[in-house]
């Protein structure tokens, strides 16, 4: 496969920008960095402490000046657009807030990627979809049903309009634990709530293609560092409901079943449409990425295997 730069030594470190830095993803998807890239991050905050050779702007992305300067400051070869509002009923009921950060900051990098020949890796998601059918590819068109959902779709078609260096990811739900302690990690949510003895709830009727977040981080690092670009669904092997993924949790990490138990999606009031059968196919991700999908339980075994490496017990 064709890098995109050639290597060299530490003078020669390719530069990547990754908006959003101290959230659950970002975050690990930093920790699997290695030392051939000059890595910069831009956020509210970072939780915790910033890991060793990153840098770190605090700053609001929707200031459209301070995003600018920073982009100048930094001059990122590439630049992993993780960033967004993702609480699907936040979205919803907050219109302006999501339109501010979900569409506007993305127009401004796009914009910045056009006049730099920047590649930019664009983060989606796969509630893109109605749900109607599951495992969708790239090439199904979506069909929004809710309005965060509404902003991702928007923000493919300026990246897809506006640039030729680009990638669209869209992941799938993604399983692992927050390195700095954070991040909206339902895998840690749920360990923490069952330690304490507490019930978990998680719908029967909605359908995921589950990815650990450390084979998705090396996916990541893959598509920045070659000539890849277009649409990637990074998935898992397994299609499975949450209540059965929580299940499987349950197994996996030792605790009773009987803690988890199902809900209707619709028993919140106010909840956001979501679709059925969000399930994503990865079979252009296996044609084409060297980093392998991999089933569920291969995941926890690999998220198991991370922690013990730093030391920590889950």
């Amino acid at each position: 496969m064709k890098k995109l730069f050639s290597s060299g030594g530490a003078d020669m470190r390719k530069k990547i920008l990754i908006t959003g830095g101290g959230g659950f993803a970002p975050g690990n998807i930093i920790s699997k960095a290695d030392k051939s890239w000059e890595i910069f991050t831009l956020d509210r905050e970072f939780p915790g402490k910033l890991p060793e050779g990153v840098s770190l702007r605090e700053m609001d992305l929707t200031d459209g000046k301070a995003l600018e300067k920073a982009l100048s400051d930094h001059s990122p070869e590439v630049i992993v657009h993780t960033a967004a509002v993702s609480d699907i009923d936040v979205c919803e009921h907050n219109r302006e807030l999501a339109k501010k950060v979900n569409v506007e900051v993305t127009a401004r990098l796009v914009e910045y990627c056009a006049r730099t020949n920047t590649k930019l890796i664009y983060f989606s998601t796969d509630s893109v979809f109605d749900g109607k059918k599951g495992m969708y590819t790239e090439e199904d068109k979506p069909v929004p049903l809710n309005f965060y959902a509404e902003t991702k779709v928007y923000s493919e078609e300026l990246i897809k309009k506006g640039l030729t260096n680009w990638v669209i990811i869209r992941p799938s739900l993604i399983v692992g634990l927050p390195v700095s302690g954070t991040g909206n990690s339902f895998l840690r949510k749920t360990l923490d709530a069952v330690a304490e003895g507490k019930e978990v709830a998680f719908p029967k009727e909605e359908i995921r293609t589950p990815l650990d977040v450390i084979t998705l981080s090396l996916c990541v690092w893959e598509l920045a560092g070659t000539n890849l670009t277009g649409y990637f669904h990074l998935a898992g092997n397994d299609r499975t409901s949450r209540y059965e993924m929580a299940l499987r949790i349950a197994d996996k990490f030792n605790f009773s079943r009987n803690l988890v138990v199902p809900k209707q999606p619709d028993a919140t009031g106010g909840r956001a449409p979501r679709p059925v059968d969000a399930s994503l196919n990865n079979a252009k991700a296996k044609r084409t990425l060297a980093t392998p999908m991999r089933s569920l339980e291969s995941g926890f075994d690999l998220i198991i295997e991370n922690e013990r490496k730093k030391g920590k017990d889950i």
